[in-house]
């Protein structure tokens, strides 16, 4: 496009304001400087009503609606968002009776969503987030199943490697099944690949107690097509986010995302567990860092040589994780409230990955050996 000769909004004023409205540009009468950001504001907020007006209001079941599930489904409440959450005992109890409040440093806020241990009584949704942890996938076919139109989307808010990985990859891989997420197909057969949305979670969110959520940090929630299209199912549920007030970026090929995040998880949380340490105290011990670190680089090798780009250098991970202070991860909460390990699609899964592309992850390896026993045992 030729350049514009006529005279350009200056950078900051209300014509250029409403420039990027897309309402057209005409000469503003004198406004009193301190009115016209009100003014500008004013314009676009009215504009956003009349676009979500003509936009179908999406249906979200949030299955498993703890500590992250709730948090969303409250925020996308917030929204208008059509949203009902799955849960039981005390915690939703607490939500029937009171809504979801969270708390946070962005500001408290409460939400009177729709709340049940029964999916029958939602009917088929747009979209089930899953809040679930990713152990129990294999078993939740018969909570999911009356959710399920021809069209709904599945988005799993989980740590480590999904199921569907392999799904419309490219490449020599491509629609391999990682038998350690996705044992004899068992996920696949519940969760079918076609239905994933990729999702990788940057909030931190812990239950404070039965229906209150304590925001702690971040709100960015990263999702993808697995066949790293940009699909308009990926981008309407990412614009019913971002109205409630959360980050939710489409991105181009997810699994980038999913080895960022993966790069610490694989990493503090089995440590975390067989040490009882918090992140602090990880990062300060020598002996500790060094194999934390080594672990880093095996993990950032097989990556690599699944075609992956992480983008972020295992000392600025670490410098990271260290800012983070005495927090325990979310295996060694699990370790302390006898719950079982997520640590399959953390460690098994990167060390049957090393195996396939010939990548040597010894200290993987040795980790994943004893953190294995550490979850056989807790389970029992």
């Amino acid at each position: 496009m030729a350049p514009d000769a006529r005279e350009k909004p200056r950078k900051g004023s209300a014509k250029a304001a409403l420039s990027a409205t897309g309402v057209p540009s005409q000469p503003l009468p004198p406004i009193i400087p301190s009115c016209r950001q009100y003014f500008v504001d004013r314009v676009r907020q009215f504009l956003g009503t009349l676009d979500r007006t003509e936009r179908h209001t999406v249906k979200v079941a949030v299955l498993g609606a703890g500590a992250i599930g709730a948090y969303v489904g409250a925020a996308l409440h917030r929204a208008g968002a059509d949203v009902h959450l799955v849960a039981r005992g005390p915690h939703l109890a607490a939500m029937r009776q009171h809504g979801v409040r969270v708390l946070s440093p962005r500001g408290d806020f409460t939400a009177r969503a729709h709340a049940t241990d029964d999916p029958a009584d939602i009917g088929p949704v747009d979209y089930v987030f899953l809040g679930l942890k990713a152990n129990s996938y294999a078993a939740c076919g018969p909570l999911i199943e009356p959710l399920l139109h021809d069209r709904t989307a599945v988005i799993a808010a989980q740590n480590g490697i999904p199921w569907w990985y392999f799904h419309q990859h490219g490449g020599p891989h491509d629609g391999h099944r990682v038998e350690s997420v996705d044992p004899d197909g068992a996920v696949s057969a519940v969760l079918a690949p076609e239905r994933a949305i990729g999702c990788v979670v940057y909030a931190a969110t812990e239950l404070e107690g039965p229906g209150v959520v304590r925001h702690l940090e971040g709100t960015r929630f990263s999702v993808g097509e697995p066949d790293r299209s940009l699909s308009a199912r990926c981008e309407a549920f990412s614009g019913a986010m971002r109205e409630g007030g959360l980050k939710c970026p489409v991105e181009r090929d997810l699994r980038n995302d999913i080895w960022l995040k993966l790069l610490g998880n694989i990493s503090f949380n089995p440590i975390s567990a067989l040490s009882r340490a918090t992140m602090r105290q990880m990062c300060l011990h020598g002996g500790t860092r060094e194999v934390i670190e080594i672990m880093m680089a095996e993990t950032l090798a097989v990556a690599e040589a699944l075609g992956c780009e992480v983008g972020i250098s295992i000392e600025r991970r670490m410098a990271g994780a260290e800012r983070v202070g005495d927090h325990r991860t979310s295996t060694l909460q699990d370790l302390e409230r006898g719950r079982p390990l997520e640590l399959d699609v953390l460690l098994a899964a990167v060390v049957e990955l090393a195996e396939i592309t010939g990548v040597p992850v010894p200290t993987l390896r040795t980790v994943h050996a004893i953190s294995d026993l550490l979850a056989l045992r807790t389970a029992a």
